[in-house]
């Protein structure tokens, strides 16, 4: 058995408003696919983050670069593959984009995998258990979205049976060294320090003290900040404070870790795989450990980040963004490891997760997914609605 070939499928989706979270602006829902043919015409899946570029850098590499190490080659073969696609690649491109790119090829190798084996992957890759907890995702900023939005908005998820929801903090360019003071929409749904402490005591008065709340500043604050901020929030029972400094500053965040008692998550926007996140453990920076398994290296680099985790006594809680390969690619491995937390999920689930699919992983009623036995990641990507979102760049 040999691949065949290599390609994508971009797809975007228009959102009806654009949102905001510490640092950009979100005014599509954009996926980048997949898939790895083999010389027998099966197909495995996998989805490629490109979260700060367009989706055709990511698209470049995997068609332009990678594909040409993997033609001819034994799919089976995947930890040989990743190191050869590393490898190979070594002097110019060490994490970033090349893992990103590596990381939507690996999870399609996965899914391989789990088709020639008749397993699905949650059982392939260890097999724990069937059903993952999840948490709705949200609380961005938007025109026109103020407290009592932000507070109907926690409702909604409440009510559809979520027991964890999360939001956005931390936009406020009037931070020494914010990242929004180079953005093109610096200004735009702007806070103060004080009206994002007030966002996060409206939520947490609105869902009450037994639902699990936690907040994402994206890496936007210095060490001082995240530091004030965290301590003025703690009396909120906050489950995990995410990403509170940028995520290369290891030291800074042991340091916000040891001076703020919430438990500090991160950081998916580690390059570099396994490497950063050795050293988010190591440095005791995290207690969360926020792998994005189409970011940080797919479901061979994710797997190793969830042992590691494991060694050091930590849960495992994967960054979801994407299409419905995404999630399935992270819901496997949180189905897979005994250190799993909970599932990123956005809800309402917007069409390029809840239609891409023929019979998409979306949360029921008591805050769950349900893994199927189905083989791979056991997603049938629907033809009509690739095509209705499919685009050229």
């Amino acid at each position: 058995m040999q691949v065949r070939d290599v390609r994508t499928i971009p797809l975007e989706f228009p959102l009806p408003q654009p949102v905001f979270d510490a640092n950009y602006s979100m005014a599509t829902k954009p996926a980048l696919l997949v898939e790895v043919e083999t010389d027998d015409g099966l197909v495995g899946l996998g989805e490629a983050a490109h979260f700060g570029g367009p989706l055709g850098s990511t698209r470049t590499v995997i068609e332009g670069e990678l594909r040409d190490h993997l033609v001819g080659e034994d799919p089976r073969e995947i930890e040989r593959l990743w190191e050869r696609m590393h490898q190979r690649a070594y002097k110019h491109a060490r994490g970033g984009l090349l893992i990103a790119a590596m990381s939507g090829i690996d999870i399609a190798l996965w899914d391989l995998r789990g088709k020639m084996s008749g397993m699905p992957l949650w059982r392939l890759l260890g097999g724990y258990r069937r059903r993952v907890p999840a948490y709705a995702t949200g609380g961005f900023y938007a025109e026109g979205k103020g407290i009592r939005e932000l507070c109907a908005e926690m409702e909604a998820y409440c009510r559809h049976g979520f027991r964890a929801v999360k939001m956005k903090v931390g936009r406020n360019s009037e931070i020494e060294g914010s990242p929004l003071r180079a953005m093109a929409h610096r200004g735009t749904c702007e806070v103060s320090l004080a009206e994002d402490a007030a966002r996060v005591r409206a939520a947490r008065e609105t869902i009450g003290p037994t639902v699990r709340l936690m907040i994402d500043a994206n890496g936007a604050w210095d060490v001082p900040t995240a530091v004030k901020m965290g301590r003025a929030l703690e009396p909120l029972d906050l489950y995990w404070y995410e990403e509170p400094v940028c995520p290369d500053d290891v030291a800074g965040s042991a340091e916000v870790a040891a001076k703020v008692g919430i438990p500090l998550a991160g950081y998916e926007t580690c390059s570099y795989g396994t490497v950063s996140f050795r050293d988010y453990i190591v440095s005791r920076a995290v207690h969360f450990v926020q792998p994005d398994v189409a970011w940080s290296g797919g479901l061979t680099s994710g797997l190793k980040i969830a042992h590691l985790a494991q060694a050091w006594h930590l849960p495992l809680a994967p960054h979801i963004h994407g299409s419905a390969v995404a999630v399935a690619a992270a819901a496997h491995l949180l189905g897979a490891v005994a250190n799993a937390s909970m599932a990123e999920m956005v809800f309402p689930a917007h069409p390029l997760m809840a239609d891409l699919a023929r019979d998409p992983l979306l949360v029921d009623t008591t805050g769950h997914l349900e893994l199927s036995d189905r083989p791979g990641l056991g997603v049938e990507l629907d033809p009509r609605v690739v095509a209705k979102y499919r685009v050229n760049r």
